[in-house]
């Protein structure tokens, strides 16, 4: 799960591609989480644990955004390249 300080960061560059037509998933936060989550283990978008939501969500959400949230997403990984590890630096 991203921590308060990941999602501080992130939210703004979230905020500044997403497609204002449409209706951001409920819980974001927990949607990106699970995006990273895929991304850091290398699984399959079923594989998600139940505990970051439908992992239906979280492939539309990824599929669907512009281009312009892959430049976010970079950028986002580079901030919040391990939420784990920061976690457990913070605790």
């Amino acid at each position: 799960m991203l921590t308060d300080t990941q999602w501080e960061r992130l939210e703004p560059l979230i905020e500044a591609c997403r497609p204002k037509g449409k209706t951001p998933p409920q819980d974001l936060r927990r949607t990106l989480s699970a995006i990273l989550w895929r991304h850091e283990n290398g699984a399959k978008w079923r594989a998600i644990p139940a505990d970051l939501g439908p992992w239906s969500r979280a492939a539309q959400t990824f599929i669907r955004w512009p281009s312009s949230a892959g430049r976010a997403w970079a950028c986002g990984r580079g901030c919040c390249s391990s939420p784990k590890s920061e976690a457990s630096n913070s605790g």
